[in-house]
């Protein structure tokens, strides 16, 4: 077990023993190499770049997609279909949306057929567009339905990974010893033309627990979505239809428009209407493409200021998070159970939230958005594990819903976590029933439910639910209170 007073590797830099700057200084991330960071490549980045590597990388991209969209014509026979379209998740670069690991779950039959299918059809003109400055692959998931910045983000980084393994391989020489390295065959590193099939080549690069990892460019990674995205397209169309330079085209765009609105339309009918008349003049999502390409040097001082965020919270702040729960802990002194385990480090966390600067890693006051959503928090509480003798899972499906954490030392012997928010409206739902019926499920009797608040009236809300259940005395239940208004202003981590 590691022990307290032990350095917890948690990061690339941490765990091959690099310095952070040297690390900085070459361009690439810090990753983490205990779970995914919710940060990944955004394709605009490498066309808006003023790096001719970049610029390259994008035009690779161009010129892989316009070789699809020229087999596109008939039906491809389904070996083709998995070896040209579906790929595995990258897991190696440890970014994403994989809570305590790595391991998504790639790109699918859906987003291949998805793909094949537009390429035939409303993508036909891809490679050739006459209003835009480029192509871009984003457009996909303008036109369709389930294609997001999971499926945008995991298909650019396959069809870079062979820069990003030259990339990784020429930090691993000049930084790494040679028993941190190791050779690996890694296939769809490349795809020859001439054969139409992708390559396996091999590289030198930093061994992590049997597999190889892969560093990414900082400079090519955001958060929350992708410069050219669905939902940016809807908030702003109106903006949108102004930009229309044919005056019959924007005349129509308009009326149909307006022809599905009320006289006070809400935010969701506005929303409905705006995909209703993208889907019926589809040539508009040209036009937006075009304004966000001209908004182009926004996107990348937008990507770096989340990239900036990110690395405080993840990189700095639950640094400092775990260092203090695995100092200031009593797991050590003796076994526990999987119960034991999992409200040790409920209140572990509850106490740096509450009792250092720990809040602010989730309630950043005077930002527009100061309160990390219910996915972050369960990002941060999941890393506090690390180190952890027992086996933790997250997001155990056991066909009646997954539930947050599964804490658990062989069959018998596990526990189930829940971490929500007080403003989750399913809240007393959840405390009803929810978690009984994962514990009948999972075969166990013990649960803990951590609930985090960030205003006084969340505190009220929580505590009256909690009274009118008779369960404000229940000791499995974690209450942590991350509000920035009642904490000493001289506190310190």
């Amino acid at each position: 077990m590691t022990k307290p007073s032990e350095s917890i590797p948690l990061y690339f830099t941490q765990y091959f023993d690099v310095e952070p700057q040297t690390l900085a200084d070459y361009g690439a991330f810090d990753i983490s190499v205990v779970s995914d960071l919710p940060l990944f490549i955004d394709p605009f980045l490498l066309f808006n770049s003023k790096n001719a590597s970049y610029q390259e990388l994008h035009e690779s991209i161009v010129t892989y997609l316009t070789f699809l969209r020229d087999k596109a014509d008939g039906q491809l026979d389904t070996a083709l279909i998995d070896s040209w379209y579906r790929f595995k998740e990258v897991k190696q670069n440890w970014l994403g949306f994989t809570l305590l690991g790595n391991a998504g779950s790639g790109l699918g039959k859906a987003f291949a057929t998805a793909l094949h299918d537009s390429l035939g059809s409303i993508l036909r003109s891809f490679g050739a567009e006459q209003i835009t400055q480029g192509s871009h692959l984003e457009k996909l998931a303008l036109i369709t339905d389930g294609v997001g910045r999971d499926n945008i983000s995991d298909f650019t980084t396959n069809l870079i990974k062979g820069f990003l393994l030259e990339y990784t391989q020429e930090f691993a020489h000049l930084h790494l010893s040679a028993e941190q390295r190791g050779m690996f065959a890694v296939t769809r590193a490349a795809f020859n033309y001439q054969t139409e099939t992708w390559e396996t080549r091999e590289y030198e690069l930093p061994i992590l627990h049997g597999d190889y990892v892969l560093l990414t460019p900082a400079d090519l990674l955001t958060r929350d979505d992708t410069w050219i995205s669905r939902p940016d397209m809807i908030r702003g169309f109106h903006h949108i239809a102004e930009a229309i330079d044919d005056s019959q085209l924007r005349a129509q765009v308009n009326k149909y428009l307006h022809s599905r609105l009320s006289k006070k339309p809400t935010e969701r009918e506005y929303a409905a209407a705006a995909q209703a008349t993208v889907h019926e003049f589809p040539e508009v999502i040209d036009y937006y493409i075009r304004q966000q390409e001209e908004r182009g040097d926004q996107a990348v001082g937008l990507s770096a200021k989340r990239r900036e965020e990110t690395e405080l919270l993840l990189v700095d702040m639950v640094q400092k998070a775990v260092a203090a729960i695995t100092t200031n802990t009593t797991l050590y002194a003796a076994p526990l159970t999987s119960y034991d385990e999992a409200l040790e480090r409920a209140q572990g966390f509850k106490r740096y939230v509450e009792h250092s600067d720990g809040y602010r890693l989730l309630n950043r006051a005077g930002l527009k958005k100061p309160f990390s959503r219910e996915s972050d928090v369960q990002l941060f509480f999941g890393l506090i594990f690390f180190g952890s003798e027992f086996d933790v899972n997250r997001e155990v499906n056991n066909g009646r819903g997954p539930v947050d954490f599964k804490v658990s030392k062989g069959s018998i012997d596990k526990s189930l976590i829940e971490v929500k928010l007080a403003s989750n409206t399913a809240l007393k739902r959840n405390l009803e029933r929810q978690v009984e019926i994962y514990e009948r499920a999972n075969d166990t009797r013990t649960s803990v439910k951590v609930i985090v608040y960030y205003t006084a009236e969340e505190e009220r809300t929580v505590y009256k639910i909690l009274n009118e259940l008779k369960l404000a005395a229940e000791p499995s239940i974690v209450l942590i209170d991350a509000r920035a208004d009642n904490k000493p202003s001289g506190s310190k981590a």
